[in-house]
């Protein structure tokens, strides 16, 4: 858990955002799902 909320502290604060756990968490999770459908080579 203390990693899924840095994760999603730093996203937010790298997109402009700090502090808004809507958005780390969002752009985070789709960054994951995409790493992984490039690493599958659906990309």
């Amino acid at each position: 858990m203390k990693g899924i909320h840095a994760t999603c502290l730093e996203t937010a604060e790298e997109f402009g955002r700090p502090g808004d756990y809507a958005l780390g968490a969002n752009v985070a999770g789709f960054r994951k799902v995409a790493d992984a459908m490039i690493a599958f080579g659906v990309i």
